[in-house]
C-alpha cells in the first residue's frame, strides 16, 4: 500500500514559520493535498505536537511526534518518535542542553504552543532556533534508545546539512535515510551522484514554514497499512 508522507513540518512554535501555522491549519492543508501521514518537526520542540496529534485524530490522519534537532556541530537531524511519551523525553534531554538564550521576536519570530482548537496556551521564551550542546553521535544514541528514528535532514542543502558541515556521514552512524528537499527532482540520480550516500534510501520532505510548502501526493512508502507501528517497522526493517 501506498502512503503518502511528510514528515518535516514546522508548526507556530518554530519561529521561521508563518503563526497561522496551526495544528488544525497543518492537519486540514495535509488532507487536502491527500497526504496520510505527517510529522510535526519544530526546532529542538515538540510542544506543538499533542494538539496536531489531537488534530489528526478527528481527521483521519496519523500525526508523528518528531524535532528538527541542531547538534552541537550545526547539524539539523530529523527525530521521529512513535509514541509522545518518548517524543517529551527526548525534548527534556535537548532543553536541558540548549543554551539559556532568549528569542528575540522582532529578529526571529514568535514561538507559539497551542490547543487542539488553534487557542494560543503561551509562547515559549528561550530561543529554538539555536544548537544543543548534543554531538551527532550523542543525538543518533539518544533517539534511537528512545525508540524513535532520526536521519540526516535536507543533505543537499549548502548550510545546516550533514554533508555541508562535515563533508561526510560517519560511518558509525550507521545511516539508511536521509532527506533531500523537495527542489530535488531526481532523487535516485542525486544520490547516486554522491559517493557517501550510495548505499542509503532518500526521503524527499517539505520542511514546510506555510501552509502551502507542504508535500503535495507525491512521496510515498510501501507498507501495509498507514499505522505507526508499521511505520516505524518500515524503517526499522530498511536499516544497513
Amino acid at each position: 500500500m501506498k502512503i503518502f508522507y511528510d514528515f518535516h513540518i514546522h508548526s507556530a512554535l518554530s519561529p521561521c514559520a508563518d503563526d497561522d501555522m496551526t495544528p488544525n491549519n497543518i492537519v486540514n492543508m495535509a488532507k487536502l493535498k491527500g497526504l496520510d501521514v505527517i510529522a510535526i518537526t519544530d526546532h529542538n520542540s515538540v510542544k506543538n505536537a499533542p494538539a496536531a496529534m489531537a488534530a489528526g485524530e478527528s481527521a483521519n490522519l496519523t500525526v508523528l511526534a518528531g524535532m528538527e534537532i541542531e547538534t552541537a556541530e550545526e547539524v539539523h537531524l530529523v527525530a521521529l518518535f512513535s509514541t509522545l511519551e518518548s517524543a517529551k523525553a527526548a525534548e527534556d534531554i535537548i532543553w536541558k542542553s540548549l543554551p539559556p538564550i532568549q528569542n528575540r521576536k522582532d529578529i526571529f519570530g514568535n514561538q507559539i504552543i497551542m490547543d487542539e482548537n488553534d487557542d494560543i496556551l503561551k509562547e515559549v521564551d528561550r530561543l529554538l532556533v539555536t544548537a544543543c550542546s548534543l554531538s551527532i553521535d550523542e543525538v543518533f544514541n539518544m533517539v534511537k534508545g528512545l525508540g524513535g528514528i532520526v536521519f540526516p535532514a535536507h543533505v543537499d542543502r549548502s548550510s545546516y546539512s550533514i554533508l555541508s558541515n562535515l563533508g561526510f556521514i560517519p560511518k558509525n552512524l550507521n545511516v539508511s535515510f536521509v532527506e533531500v528537499s523537495k527542489n530535488i527532482s531526481d532523487i535516485n540520480g542525486y544520490i547516486s551522484g554522491v559517493s557517501c550516500l550510495k548505499d542509503m534510501k532518500a526521503l524527499r520532505n517539505s520542511d514546510a514554514h506555510t501552509l502551502g510548502d507542504i508535500s503535495e501526493r507525491e512521496n510515498y512508502i510501501e507498507i501495509p497499512c498507514c499505522d505507526i507501528g508499521k511505520i516505524f517497522d518500515f524503517f526499522r526493517q530498511n536499516t544497513i
